[in-house]
């Protein structure tokens, strides 16, 4: 979509229901129109994870150039690795200084709401505009009833497999279930391909491989109340699967971070991983790698004993701490960047990656102009939150990132832990957070 930077300048912010696409704000154009006035001299830093597809980065930059062109607002735009985001998020709300906005995992924001400006104003604007929010990547961002941040994106996951190799184990299309995924990997480490999935403390891969392990079995950290029930026939037989699963792994996936699989799958030594977009996105811009790009395929994990998708996904918010000195400024760059002349093209250039939070983006064309975007598409609206079953707060959040459930089926299927005593380790360090 074209516009001018007088367009732009219609609002304080830089937003302007006349850049908005009719057939998508729908009824949503007849909401109220929301703009901030940025404080005079103000200036924004915002911190986010460093990207594993160039179009999200570069599309975000230039996002940015053109709310500060609109605005006169400079935003300094640093990065981080994934696993660094949490540890310099918390110590940011805790000591009261750094960065004005950053984009934090899962629900960190529920470890230190009482540290983040509410944004329920500009949350409700958004959502009243553009078809409502996504369940799961709302509760990320709500407490109490108040939006502390924005659900930015959803980065789903899903298998991603070579399939020559695939059919020259005998398997004419990928398995489904659990019991014919095993028997795959099985038959792929025959032939010379063996599987990989993350085992370390990789905060997307390695967490949402541990949660579809439990959940697929039935299994859960804790039940409706709150309370620690990972002790459980269900998360036994979650472990005892996982151990034949490793037996077909390639070594070391235990130490794993989540740069490690896209690595060792895009120079030939797997055959089968689960991960974002982010590989095959890889493989089909570098020419080096067109062969492997075109053997590509993608689908959705299998589903175990439970008889339904049962995945975790890693979604990403918007924060803005209490100490920023300029709130105003902060608001209007994030409606500016969720906005549809901005947000649309972000999708866009992410090709497939960060999965609209906002239900009214779900018809971007970019989700069906490839076979291998599909098994993402719906991310948002399929994901399980990892506070499942209980609620979210500072416990789930702590849970996840002490990486209880990881290291649970570390221990166990390196031999570190028989499955009883790894079982039991966890719901021990779970308990530290979840005090009744």
């Amino acid at each position: 979509m074209g516009f001018t930077r007088r367009d732009l300048l219609k609002t304080t912010a830089g937003v302007s229901a006349g850049l908005m696409a009719p057939a998508l704000i729908g009824s949503g154009a007849r909401a109220q129109e929301l703009s901030f006035k940025p404080e005079d001299g103000a200036s924004l830093r915002l911190l986010r994870w460093s990207p594993f597809v160039k179009g999200d980065e570069e599309q975000w930059l230039a996002n940015t150039k053109k709310f500060t062109e609109a605005t006169g607002v400079e935003v300094r735009v640093d990065k981080e690795s994934w696993e660094d985001i949490r540890p310099k998020a918390a110590v940011a709300a805790n000591v009261g200084s750094g960065p004005d906005l950053m984009l934090v995992w899962f629900d960190d924001p529920h470890q230190y709401p009482d540290k983040l400006l509410d944004v329920s104003d500009l949350a409700n604007y958004l959502g009243n505009k553009y078809g409502g929010w996504y369940d799961g990547p709302k509760s990320y961002a709500t407490r109490d009833g108040a939006f502390v941040g924005l659900p930015l994106a959803t980065i789903g996951n899903a298998i991603v497999y070579r399939e020559s190799w695939v059919k020259e184990a005998g398997f004419t299309e990928f398995p489904k279930t659990t019991d014919k995924f095993l028997e795959l990997c099985q038959a792929l480490q025959k032939t010379g391909h063996p599987v990989g999935f993350t085992h370390g403390h990789g905060v997307g891969d390695g967490n949402n491989y541990a949660h579809w392990l439990l959940w697929s079995h039935g299994g859960k950290m804790v039940d409706e109340k709150g309370m620690v029930t990972i002790n459980s026939p269900e998360t036994l037989k979650a472990i005892e699967y996982a151990m034949e699963l490793y037996k077909t792994f390639i070594p070391g996936t235990e130490g794993w971070l989540d740069v490690n699989n896209n690595r060792a799958f895009l120079a030939g030594e797997l055959s089968v991983i689960a991960n974002g977009i982010s590989a095959y996105y890889s493989a089909k811009n570098d020419p080096k790698l067109a062969e492997i790009a075109k053997d590509i395929r993608t689908t959705n994990l299998p589903i175990g004993p439970v008889g339904q998708a049962a995945e975790l996904f890693q979604v990403t918010s918007a924060v803005i701490f209490k100490y920023t000195k300029y709130p105003n400024a902060a608001k209007a760059y994030l409606q500016f960047m969720f906005e549809e002349a901005q947000m649309s093209e972000w999708i866009t250039k992410s090709s497939g990656y960060c999965c609209q939070t906002l239900k009214a983006f779900a018809s971007n064309p970019m989700w069906t102009a490839d076979p291998a975007n599909a098994p993402y598409a719906k991310a948002s609206e399929t994901l399980r939150n990892n506070g499942y079953a209980g609620p979210l707060g500072y416990a789930s959040a702590a849970v996840m990132a002490d990486y209880v459930l990881v290291d649970m089926f570390a221990e166990a299927v390196t031999g570190q832990q028989t499955p009883q005593a790894a079982m039991e380790r966890a719901e021990k360090r779970a308990n530290r957070y979840y005090r009744v």
